[in-house]
């Protein structure tokens, strides 16, 4: 009895999270991922500053996310074995590191490695929500993890409209300095926060990263979920790594500025995401999935007839353009509210490794989208990107009929 009192304690610190602790989290989970997401819309700076090809652009965006899943499926775990607060300050040490070297790189290949490491060093975020949810009072662990994933969602929409407004400004090495500032004072202050959280668990780092294979093989809820994710993040990164090249072009002819609105108005299609929770739990996870990938191949037929506007006012057509992307928004977030909701009702002692397993596989399909936005753009452009998305779209319906 004694001994399982001690193992609760080590689980749950005695200090029970504040409302200034929680927003701190929130804080620091939304300027984190905004390293994720902010090449997609820099590529078309960073690419011609280094000599890359534009077929290779794509590979700028796809460098941090493929990092991300490899911190997801490598690093993460490590919160089951190591104490919680060290391995946090260290991942965001490395992270600041990387950013701080991001603008010096004298090439495109040196980038993408220091782009690799900065994203798996980012996949911190999958330890600190354990830690917040761990310092809640008892029965309030889904307000806390909700409050602190609403930060996450807030760093993802703004994101690119930041970093667009900062390339503009300053140049696109300049929102790496800056990110690499302001994750070194995120490690000063969750430095001061951070309880101490050591694991439970007592086993080795190998057969830990080998029980994420025996929970994929066990969950067929996690397999499908996680590919239909998967698919549709692909969709969402084809798109974005590629819009930013099509609205600088006639008759958009946008700058970062304008881009950086652009990115702003599309976000606001994840101001849904409560509706698909509630549909979820209510019964209607299938329709509602099926909903969403209607709408996001939708999304991008109708951006495709937007972006074959070649002359006359840029209007009409940006706002075809605007519409598609709040579609394409709604689509993706709606598919992963639910697929998340579906995968943390499965084995709650294993839901770090199954929500790490979740996150990941999709970070891996956001990867892939980055990197055949820049070869379907070179090889037959705007129509090509679309007809990509859209065929991932396809695929995700698929997987839902077989399902």
């Amino acid at each position: 009895m004694h001994g399982t009192h001690n193992a609760q304690l080590a689980e749950r610190p005695a200090e029970t999270i504040t409302r200034s602790q929680t927003l701190l989290f929130a804080a620091s989970v939304g300027i984190i991922v905004t390293n994720l997401f902010a090449p997609q819309t820099l590529v078309g700076l960073i690419g011609p500053s280094l000599g890359a090809a534009a077929s290779e652009s794509g590979l700028v965006s796809m460098a941090t996310l493929l990092g991300y899943a490899a911190g997801l499926f490598f690093l993460v775990p490590l919160s089951d074995l190591v104490e919680n607060r060290m391995l946090v300050l260290r991942m965001l040490g490395a992270a600041a590191l990387a950013a701080a070297i991001a603008p010096f790189a004298p090439s495109a290949t040196s980038l993408l490695a220091v782009l690799f490491v900065l994203g798996a060093a980012c996949s911190c975020i999958q330890v600190l929500v354990p830690v917040a949810a761990s310092m809640a009072p008892s029965g309030q662990d889904g307000r806390v993890i909700g409050d602190v994933m609403s930060g996450l969602m807030i760093g993802i929409l703004l994101s690119r409209p930041l970093a667009s407004l900062v390339a503009d400004a300053l140049g696109w090495r300049a929102f790496y300095g800056i990110s690499a500032a302001a994750l070194a004072l995120l490690a000063i202050l969750l430095g001061l926060a951070l309880p101490r959280r050591r694991p439970l668990a007592h086993t080795s780092y190998a057969t830990l990263i080998a029980s994420l294979l025996e929970l994929l093989r066990q969950e067929p809820v996690l397999r499908r979920r996680a590919l239909t994710a998967s698919l549709v993040m692909a969709a969402f990164s084809v798109f974005w790594t590629a819009v930013a090249l099509r609205l600088a072009a006639a008759p958009f002819e946008l700058g970062q500025r304008g881009i950086a609105l652009f990115a702003l108005a599309g976000a606001g299609g994840a101001a849904v995401t409560p509706i698909f929770g509630r549909a979820g739990d209510r019964g209607f996870t299938r329709p509602a999935t099926v909903f969403c990938h209607l709408g996001l191949i939708a999304a991008l037929g109708l951006a495709a007839w937007a972006g074959a506007a070649t002359g006359g006012a840029s209007w009409p057509p940006l706002l075809l353009m605007g519409t598609s992307a709040v579609l394409l928004d709604i689509g993706v977030t709606g598919d992963q509210t639910l697929g998340r909701r579906a995968v943390n009702l499965l084995q709650p002692k294993a839901r770090g490794r199954l929500n790490g397993l979740f996150v990941g596989i999709f970070f891996i399909g956001g990867a892939v989208g980055s990197l055949l936005a820049g070869v379907t753009w070179a090889w037959g452009g705007w129509n090509a990107v679309c007809a990509a998305g859209a065929v991932f779209g396809v695929a995700a319906l698929v997987v839902d009929w077989v399902g």
